[in-house]
């Protein structure tokens, strides 16, 4: 299977959003022919109209997070319980916080 047509709809979408300008089919397929990039004609359209309601910047911000699946809500309604308690993550997070950097030991990579 060649994605190569969605990968280039993907990096013009995500260009434009940079640019803050309208993610739309045409911007789409104006950046593409600049490119040289040739895709199938339904590509463009098809990203314009998924992206349309979405918030690309809070979509792109939350790459990292884990994935959708876990955060969303269960089916009945309750958000999946992950096993450890508030506190415990909260020491964790104090334990690592404590071990020693670089920068404690009087160097850095970037000094």
């Amino acid at each position: 299977m060649d994605s190569s047509s969605e990968i280039a709809c993907v990096y013009a979408s995500l260009i434009l959003h940079d640019d803050d300008v309208e993610i739309t089919a045409d911007k789409i397929n104006a950046i593409l022919s600049a490119a040289k990039v040739e895709v199938e004609p339904f590509w463009p359209p098809l990203f314009s109209k998924c992206l349309e309601k979405v918030d690309v910047g809070s979509m792109l911000a939350c790459v990292g997070a884990g994935g959708g699946a876990a955060a969303a809500p269960a089916a009945g309604g309750a958000a999946p319980a992950s096993g450890d308690p508030p506190a415990a993550k909260e020491e964790a997070k104090k334990e690592e916080s404590e071990e020693e950097s670089d920068d404690d030991m009087g160097f850095g990579l970037f000094d």
